[in-house]
């Protein structure tokens, strides 16, 4: 159907270039269905346990619990068994929940085409942005740098088009495409999920959902190593390390000392379940879902991948264009003027008619706003008749338009940035500094800059044959006014730690300029020149120490993100043009505004409701509280377990009976595990929020140590007060009892001392609340005797308070000194 001629795939899908009346595509809608991709359904139940199982730490714990049903340990493998069902239910709970937040929020953000359609028979046809879900065979589409190829659609015309497909054909470069009537090859189809890279068209949507191509091939998924999955991953094997290393330690020390190396295997069991954090994918999900669903709700930023939430928390560098961040996007023509910076009125007319035969030739879906803004200054007049034009190209940053001239002439009316435009120009040295001299002059005023020449040629000629030898009209200056919050953005950026880098097409003193006016320091601009010298260690360097990069291809954008990477930032890029789009992916988090260009859109991270730098300092700061969050997770239950398995250890080799039986610290744990649910609903300190949160495995690892040994000392310090306190007569159930109580209490006040903030939320209060009453009525429950706990005598508790309050005391200290240290290390 697609490889006869122009006209006989428009009367094979009963279409034309004008498209469809609204009736035939409500008709074919009924009979090809909805434009959507035959996806997967979501996963089930048993699908998403699956998953879960293969977590880590679950897979720790099944192998455990399949060696004590090994040994016939049948309450220890029951108790684990438990352990895995609630965390992984709980998990599937909170994904599911999670999926269904992010499927509504994605849908605010949905894709669009822009169609050309007519009312009914007879009517002219009209374009008008519809949900590419509406999309039928033989509608006729237009696209424009930056869209997503909505459907797999047969060109009717081409103004050079270039269209990335890499998705499907791992081309890495954008491929040229054409409208040729009898074509050749596959240069006149553009498939589904490629995108265009420049230029425009015009096409006829050939198929559509299940029968494009993109559905036949699938798409194969590209896992990014981002901070989060980093910083998880190297957490998660550290702790597997330390939970297959102290068992048998245990054991070992256990069969060296009092020779019970078999009947202190269950317990040994338990000791490496005690230590195992089977509910961190429970609260990272849980912590990351609430703090997407509160950043859409209140503040109208969707995050479409959770763990970038941690990510924009990470960020210390945010890179962002000029144009509608630093800047209103809305610009004026404040002068123009020709090569030695007289007005003149021929300069704007000139841009004119570029700016109106390149929106109206080249088929493009919006004009942009600087040709809007031309227009508009120009106004309404006489303007040469158009013959073929070529769009906006990012990377030439040129637009071309020929029209009819004088004595059946033509003329070619090119438009775009300074240096592109002068080096196509025929000037001697000396003119041509003068005009370089003027364009820096318009620029130093805050202004941006576009050139503009014209050239006669033969009829006939097309835009791309020729564009030498033209001669220099002058330079349109535009002003674009600067946002109004972007001031107080950047102060209140500055202030979380994160350094804003400006990447931009626009002159050097253009953006030195606005950088200066909003109070930020520009310093040495470098240039895209510039950049292409150096080396790749040679651009970490000067990246990190360069606010602004000006004349910049969306190559050289991606590369100076990717260098800022290597220097050990973590980055984040806002940008919304196609020409964004490589920093979009080379960067750590890639932030896009909601009407930006589709591709950019559908590559993004996160998407803002406005392209506003103040919607990123609040989702920077939820994302930092979010990590916070799962932060002191991490250092509460692990400091407090590291601490109970090295007293377990240690009291086992000293005692000549088991310091507590498997069965008890397994209950303990899950009490534990439970109450520590209460962390996803922290509120952290707003010092948290003032630097970069980033999950680091030796940070973790060294908060463990310096607290776990405080807290084995306090178990230590119980082991003796039991020692010296019960009667010999109670024996090791009262000891077992005894300890059991402390270590509730203990892990209690833990939760309570070590985060970083000394408010308590509700549900951390009531977390508190039960684990102390675990401690103080289980052993006067009805399930006291399956347990083996005891009535404690009531001095026990007395010696326990002491025990607990110098507990206290030294945990608050040594929290304090930790704080401190943290705060000298974030100025």
């Amino acid at each position: 159907m697609c490889s006869g001629s122009t006209l006989e795939v428009l009367r094979h899908l009963g279409s034309g270039p004008h498209g469809l009346t609204e009736a035939e595509a409500e008709a074919r809608m009924l009979v090809h269905g909805d434009n959507v991709l035959p996806m997967a359904r979501p996963p089930s139940w048993p699908r998403r346990l699956a998953v879960a199982v293969r977590d880590p730490f679950v897979l720790v714990l099944l192998v455990l619990g399949l060696v004590s049903a090994l040994i016939a340990s049948w309450g220890t493998a029951g108790v684990i068994v438990a352990l895995v069902a609630v965390s992984c239910v709980l998990r599937v709970r909170g994904e599911r929940v999670a999926d269904r937040s992010t499927s509504a929020l994605r849908r605010l953000v949905a894709t669009t085409a822009t169609v050309v359609r007519r009312v009914g028979p007879g009517a002219g046809s009209v374009a008008r942005e519809i949900p590419v879900e509406q999309l039928v065979p033989g509608d006729v589409v237009k696209l424009g740098p930056g869209d997503l190829v909505p459907a797999d659609v047969r060109l009717l015309r081409a103004r050079g088009l270039t269209v990335h497909q890499a998705a499907l054909t791992g081309e890495s470069a954008p491929v040229p495409k054409s409208a040729d009537d009898v074509p050749t090859g596959e240069s006149h189809l553009c498939w589904q999920g490629t995108s265009v890279a420049s230029g425009s068209g015009l096409a006829v949507v050939v198929a559509t959902g299940a029968a494009t191509r993109l559905a036949g091939a699938g798409r194969a998924a590209i896992v990014r190593v981002t901070p989060f999955r980093h910083s998880v991953n190297g957490i998660s094997w550290m702790l597997v390390r330390l939970t297959v290393l102290i068992p048998p330690v245990a054991l070992l020390a256990n069969a060296l000392v009092h020779d019970r190396g078999p009947a202190a295997l269950p317990f040994a069991l338990a000791v490496a379940v005690g230590l195992t954090p089977e509910m961190l994918p429970v609260i990272v999900t849980t912590v990351l879902a609430r703090g997407a669903a509160v950043l859409a709700r209140d503040r109208e930023v969707i995050v479409r991948r959770l763990p970038a939430l941690h990510d924009l928390g990470a960020i210390d560098v945010l890179c962002t264009d000029k144009t509608g961040t630093l800047t209103q996007d809305h610009p004026e023509v404040e002068r123009a003027v020709d090569a030695d910076g007289r007005p003149d009125p021929r300069v704007l007319r000139w841009a004119a008619v570029n700016s109106f035969w390149t929106l109206h030739l080249a088929d493009l879906p919006a004009p942009d706003t600087l040709d809007a803004a031309i227009l508009r200054a120009a106004g309404d007049g006489d303007l040469e008749n158009g013959v073929d034009a070529l769009p906006f190209d990012p990377v030439r940053r040129l637009s071309v338009a020929v029209v009819e001239g004088p004595a059946w002439r033509h003329t070619l009316v090119m438009k775009g940035a300074v240096d592109e435009v002068l080096e196509r120009c025929v000037l001697d040295d000396h003119a041509r500094d003068r005009a370089r001299a003027t364009a820096a002059a318009l620029a130093a005023d805050g202004l941006r800059v576009l050139a503009v020449a014209v050239g006669e040629r033969t009829p006939g000629h097309r835009p791309h044959d020729d564009e030498r030898a033209l001669d220099l009209v002058g330079f349109v200056g535009l002003l674009d006014r600067l946002a109004p919050d972007a001031a107080h953005a950047l102060t209140a950026l500055a202030e979380r730690a994160v350094t804003v880098k400006v990447l931009t097409g626009d002159h050097p003193e253009t953006a030195a300029r606005v950088c200066r006016d909003l109070g930020l320091t520009p310093g040495v601009v470098v240039t895209g020149a510039e950049l292409e010298a150096l080396a790749d260690d040679e651009l970490a360097e000067l990246a990190s120490r360069t606010t602004v990069f000006a004349r910049c291809t969306p190559d050289h954008k991606a590369r100076v993100v990717q260098a800022l990477r290597r220097a050990g930032h973590t980055t984040g890029f806002l940008g919304d043009g196609v020409n964004d789009l490589p920093a979009i992916g080379a960067a750590d988090v890639g932030i896009c505004p909601r009407d930006a260009v589709d591709v950019t859109r559908e590559a993004a991270d996160v998407v803002l409701a406005a392209k506003d730098l103040t919607a990123i300092d609040q989702a920077v700061e939820l994302g930092r509280a979010s990590t916070g969050n799962v932060a002191t997770y991490l250092r509460v239950a692990l400091s407090s377990n590291f601490g109970n398995v090295i007293a377990m250890v240690t009291a086992g080799v000293m005692l000549p009976f088991l310091p507590m039986l498997p069965g008890q610290v397994l209950v303990q744990n899950l009490c534990f595990d439970a109450a520590q649910l209460a962390f996803a609903f922290e509120r952290p300190d707003p010092a948290v929020t003032r630097r970069p949160a980033r999950l680091r495995p030796r940070g973790i690892l060294a908060f463990i140590a310096a607290f776990g040994v405080l807290n084995a000392l306090a178990d230590l310090a119980t082991f003796t007060v039991l020692r010296l306190a019960l009667p010999e007569a109670d024996g090791q159930a009262a000891f077992h009892t005894g300890w059991f109580v402390e270590n509730l209490f203990t892990q209690a006040l833990v939760m309570l001392l070590l985060r970083p903030t000394r408010r308590v939320t509700w549900p951390l209060g009531v977390a508190v609340a039960g684990l102390a009453a675990v401690g103080l009525l289980l052993p006067l429950s009805p399930f006291a005797s399956v347990l083996g706990l005891v009535t404690l005598p009531a001095g026990y508790y007395l010696l326990l308070t002491a025990v607990l309050c110098l507990y206290g005391t030294a945990l608050a200290v040594l929290t304090g000194s930790h704080t401190c240290r943290l705060a000298q290390r974030s100025k």
